[in-house]
């Protein structure tokens, strides 16, 4: 039995969904406790997106810093209907990662390091982790390849056929499949 598949544990993410889409909110509304409370929440998996990609812990913290900042500010615009917080926060953090490493200051490195550079214990152990390890398990070395390039490593399409030597229409295609698999092995999950 997966860990999606357990007793409950889809009604535990939708309360979970709940109790964060409330926290917004209440940051919408200027409770700094609902900051404090979703930093605490979601904290460890943004840390853990932001030194995957930048692969420098202190610039992956300032990155953090500058994230919540601009959730603060953009509580009021969150609206639940069009997806989950944690996929919001991610979106962002994601999104200031990639502008970081492509901006002139910055080199980029975009060594074939896997999934293995992991921020703390708590993190390892969280069940979306878990899930999302599993699930890049069964893509195909080929597929993997080219969802890590493009989502962990932040390069574009033609970036990627240039780096592995294969048509730009390959690359599509393996990553249009990968993806395509992602979201069964994660149940649809958006």
């Amino acid at each position: 039995m997966e860990s999606g598949d357990k007793p409950g544990a889809q009604g535990d993410a939708k309360v979970d969904d709940a109790e964060d889409a409330a926290l917004v909110q209440a940051m919408a509304e200027g409770n700094r406790q609902a900051l404090a409370a979703l930093y605490a929440r979601h904290a460890g998996l943004l840390l853990g997106i932001a030194v995957r990609i930048v692969r420098e812990r202190r610039e992956a913290e300032d990155l953090l810093h500058d994230v919540f900042l601009e959730v603060w500010r953009a509580a009021k615009d969150f609206d639940p209907k069009r997806g989950r917080v944690r996929t919001w926060l991610a979106i962002r953090m994601r999104s200031r990662c990639l502008d970081h490493q492509k901006s002139a200051r910055v080199s980029r490195n975009t060594g074939d390091a896997g999934l293995d550079v992991l921020v703390d214990e708590r993190e390892k152990s969280t069940p979306d982790h878990g899930r999302v390890r599993e699930a890049l398990s069964t893509l195909g070395e080929d597929q993997r390849q080219v969802v890590e390039l493009a989502y962990f490593e932040g390069l574009s399409c033609s970036e990627i056929a240039a780096k592995i030597a294969k048509p730009i229409g390959t690359v599509k295609s393996r990553l249009a499949a990968g993806l395509s698999r992602l979201r069964e092995g994660l149940g649809g999950a958006k």
